[in-house]
């Protein structure tokens, strides 16, 4: 997730900017053919024209209307969550949602459970202390009031590493909590995140459990579920659409990373980072989106290896537009400009506001702003350094959109 403070000194900072810049970008300008416009709207200091690219094209017509650098391979930041929507909408679908599982491993003789039980996570990564709540009523609504056994959390689902390669050291906790596949409360307990979330679920588990009226005779520990294990209680998620909507308005990383790994354990029954990265790319791939250049790692733009093209950028938007079953997931998961989401605070006044619709991205490496306006164009710009600044990369964004929005 883009640091929320940060983001909100930066939007102070890019609209005064943009507050001063757009005048005279717009008077200097006055009677020039739109792409020209559009290219002095990207000149700004400290954004290296060598290190960005950007990309519109008519939707109802395919004509280009800008290019630069289209084919350039960059550090896409959260605009990869783009690639990350469109698999997972397509592969999974926008109704799928995803369990947690309490399983027996043994047999009830009368109120009381003879064995474990187990809690399985599927890897939902809105998994709360309400939902295990809700599971231990279960429980006791099967008339179990005692186990014999212990407690055990299964997050074999997933693999456990916990981070995402190429990810710099500090984006562990302060941009994501560690990845499992059973994980509750974003891994939050009290005011500290756990570094061992699934034994941290077991343990709430176990205690949800006690205050339901079912006593425990075991501890809690880590573990998997035998293949005999008899379905005693399970939740599920909120729609896929739902979460991917989440995910995209507020650019959240814990939310893409489990989403990439809930791909690879589905469709290819790994539950990796890997594994769910290349089913992404297979189905790019399928739909036709040009792959030069581009290479995803993670499902959150976080990784320094991840490389996106404002070629690829354009043409998976364009493909969504295009399909009538995806359009309206997507148009309903971006940030809409001065309205929602990342936007909420850019371009706040203006031909944009309300608009222009697009997904933002923010490293200390990389800025981004791919998405559409209104229903005449698709767009893409990627903006790099080392780092860039973000200040100037968000005002040559916005003065890009704007102008785009209030050409006639």
């Amino acid at each position: 997730m883009e640091d929320v403070v940060a983001a909100r000194v930066r939007a102070v900072a890019a609209l005064a900017l943009f507050a001063l810049l757009a005048p005279v970008a717009a008077s200097g300008a006055t009677g020039a053919p739109l792409g020209t416009r559009l290219g002095h709207a990207l000149a700004v200091p400290n954004v290296q024209p060598s290190e960005s690219a950007a990309y519109v094209v008519d939707l109802a017509t395919g004509q280009v209307v800008f290019s630069q650098n289209t084919s350039l391979p960059l550090l896409p930041a959260s605009n990869e969550k783009l690639a990350l929507t469109y698999g997972a909408l397509t592969a999974l679908g926008p109704a799928f949602r995803i369990e947690t599982d309490v399983l027996g491993e043994g047999a009830q003789a009368g109120a009381t459970w003879q064995g474990n039980l187990v809690l399985k996570g599927y890897g939902d990564p809105t998994l709360s202390s309400q939902g295990l709540a809700d599971l231990a009523r279960q429980v006791r609504d099967d008339g179990i009031t005692r186990v014999a056994g212990r407690v055990v959390g299964d997050e074999t689902w997933f693999d456990a590493r916990r981070t995402a390669p190429g990810w710099k050291p500090s984006f562990f906790i302060e941009e994501s909590p560690p990845l499992s596949a059973l994980i509750v409360d974003r891994g939050l307990v009290g005011r500290f995140t756990s570094h061992n979330p699934a034994l941290a679920a077991v343990q709430l588990f176990r205690k949800a459990l006690v205050r339901a009226g079912v006593q425990v005779a075991g501890g809690a520990q880590l573990g998997a579920a035998d293949g005999e294990a008899a379905p005693l209680a399970s939740i599920e998620s909120p729609t896929l659409a739902s979460i991917v909507r989440w995910m995209d308005r507020v650019s959240d990383n814990f939310t893409a990373e489990m989403l990439l790994k809930e791909l690879g354990a589905v469709q290819t029954a790994h539950g990796t980072t890997a594994a769910g990265a290349g089913v992404v790319t297979g189905l790019l791939a399928q739909a036709g989106v040009p792959l030069d250049g581009v290479r995803l790692v993670d499902g959150s733009g976080l990784s320094l290896l991840d490389r996106m093209t404002a070629t690829a950028l354009v043409s998976l938007l364009s493909t969504m537009w295009n399909d009538p079953s995806l359009r309206p997931e997507l148009l309903a998961a971006l940030p809409v400009a001065g309205r929602r989401g990342t936007l909420a605070n850019r371009m706040r006044t203006g031909a944009a506001t309300g608009v222009v619709a697009a997904k933002t991205g923010t490293t200390d490496n990389a800025s981004a702003l791919s998405g559409f306006v209104g229903d005449r164009y698709v767009f893409s710009i990627l903006e790099n350094g080392s780092p860039v600044d973000l200040d100037w990369a968000r005002v040559a964004q916005d003065r890009f959109a704007t102008i785009l929005a209030a050409s006639p």
